[in-house]
C-alpha cells in the first residue's frame, strides 16, 4: 500500500508524541502536533480533521504497514502506547523490508567513515521511506545533514574499533582552552554525535575521570598496545544522557528543575519540538504564552538552546540560571550599542 509523504509525517509525529510518557495526549493534542509538523515540513496550514487522525491511528494499529502499534485509550480521553518502549521505528523487518534493503545503501553511506558498514549483509534497519537505488541512476530522495569537511572524522573508525576491541588509545589532543596539544592515554567507551559533531566518552589514565573529547580537537591517534584497558565502571551509556541536552555532563552533576516562560509565538514550536523529553506544560496563560518545566542537568548546551530563542523564552527558575541568562543577554545588548 503506497503511503504519501504527509501520512508518513503524521505517523511519525503521533509516534513521537506517544513515546513521550511525561505528558498525556488527547486526540486534539495529536491533531495540533500533526498540524504543526505538516506546517513546518511541508508548509501546509489548512489544518487536519479529527477523522484523518483517527484513521491514522487505526492504520498504525493495523498490520497493513507492519506497525501493529499498541495504541490504547484510557479514561475515555487519552492515548498512549500500552508497551512503554514501543516505537514504529523499532518494528521487526518484513520480507518486503528485506527485498528493498539494497536500496538502503545510499542511506548507510552516511556512515562511510566506519569500515564495519562496508558489509551490508549484517545491517538490520527499517526504512521509513524507500531510498532510490543507486543502480537506477536517479536523484537521491533523502538528504541527511552532514559536514564532510569537519575535522576529526578520519578518526571515527579507529576509535570505533578501539571501543569494540577494548584498546587503549594514545592521543594528541588540544582543548579549546589549551595553547598546545597534550598527550593523553585514553580508554574509550562510547562515540556520541550531537548536532553533526562527534565526541568520544572515556577515561584518561592519569586521573581516571570520565571525559568527553571532541574528535575535531584530536591531532593524532594510535593504539597504545602496551597499556592495559580499563573497563567501564564509570557510567551507563544507556541512561547517562536521559537528563541531558547535548553532551556536557560531569559524573557528579545533579538534575535540576528548570521552568521557563515561552512567548505566544514560540509556544507552538516548543510544544511540537520539546527542548527535552521530560518537558511538561505547567500553565497556559491568557496571552497565549505558556510556562514549561524540564528536569535536566544545566550545561552550556542547554544555555545555548535558550539563547537561540532570544526574547522568546524567559527562564523563571532556578534563580542562578535566570541570573546567568540575564547577565549574558544584557552583555549582548550592550555590545550592539557601540558602533563597529
Amino acid at each position: 500500500m503506497p503511503v504519501n509523504r504527509n501520512a508518513l509525517i503524521r505517523y511519525k509525529t503521533i509516534d513521537n508524541c506517544l513515546q513521550n510518557h511525561y505528558r498525556t495526549w488527547t486526540l486534539e493534542d495529536l491533531i495540533d502536533a500533526c498540524s504543526d509538523a505538516l506546517y513546518e515540513y511541508e508548509g501546509i496550514d489548512k489544518g487536519i480533521s479529527k477523522r484523518t487522525i483517527q484513521m491514522d491511528i487505526q492504520m498504525m494499529r493495523s498490520e497493513k504497514l507492519g506497525y501493529n502499534a499498541p495504541i490504547v485509550v484510557y479514561d475515555n480521553k487519552y492515548y498512549k502506547y500500552d508497551v512503554p518502549d514501543y516505537s514504529i521505528t523499532n518494528t521487526p523487518l518484513s520480507e518486503q523490508d528485506l527485498r528493498v534493503m539494497s536500496e538502503a545503501v545510499e542511506v548507510l553511506r552516511q556512515f562511510k567513515s566506519f569500515s564495519c558498514f562496508s558489509n551490508m549483509t549484517a545491517i538490520v534497519s527499517r526504512l521509513e521511506d524507500h531510498v532510490t537505488s543507486v543502480k537506477l541512476k536517479t536523484i537521491p530522495v533523502i538528504d541527511f545533514e552532514k559536514n564532510e569537511n569537519l575535522k576529526g572524522l578520519e578518526y571515527l573508525d579507529a576509535i570505533y574499533h578501539a571501543i569494540v576491541e577494548k584498546q587503549v588509545l594514545l592521543l594528541e589532543y588540544r582543548s579549546f582552552k589549551a595553547h598546545s596539544a597534550n598527550s593523553l592515554i585514553f580508554n574509550p567507551y562510547l562515540l556520541k554525535e550531537y548536532r553533526n559533531r562527534w565526541f568520544v566518552f572515556g577515561v584518561i589514565k592519569k586521573d581516571k575521570m570520565l571525559r568527553n573529547l571532541a574528535l575535531d580537537r584530536i591531532h593524532s591517534l594510535v593504539v597504545a598496545t602496551n597499556e592495559q584497558f580499563l573497563e567501564n565502571t564509570f557510567f551507563d551509556p544507556a541512561t547517562f544522557f536521559d537528563d541531558l541536552v547535548g553532551v556536557t555532563k560531569d559524573i557528579n552533576s545533579k538534575t535540576e528543575k528548570v521552568r521557563f516562560l515561552a512567548s505566544r509565538e514560540e509556544t507552538p514550536y516548543i510544544q511540537t519540538k520539546p527542548i527535552h523529553k521530560s518537558q511538561q506544560l505547567i500553565e497556559r496563560l491568557e496571552s497565549g504564552s505558556a510556562i514549561f518545566e524540564i528536569n535536566v542537568v544545566i550545561n552550556q548546551e542547554l544555555q545555548r538552546e535558550f539563547f537561540g530563542f532570544a526574547e522568546g523564552i524567559q527562564v523563571l527558575e532556578p534563580q542562578h540560571l535566570a541570573d546567568f541568562m540575564r547577565m549574558k543577554l544584557e552583555s549582548a545588548a550592550h555590545s550592539y550599542k557601540h558602533e563597529l
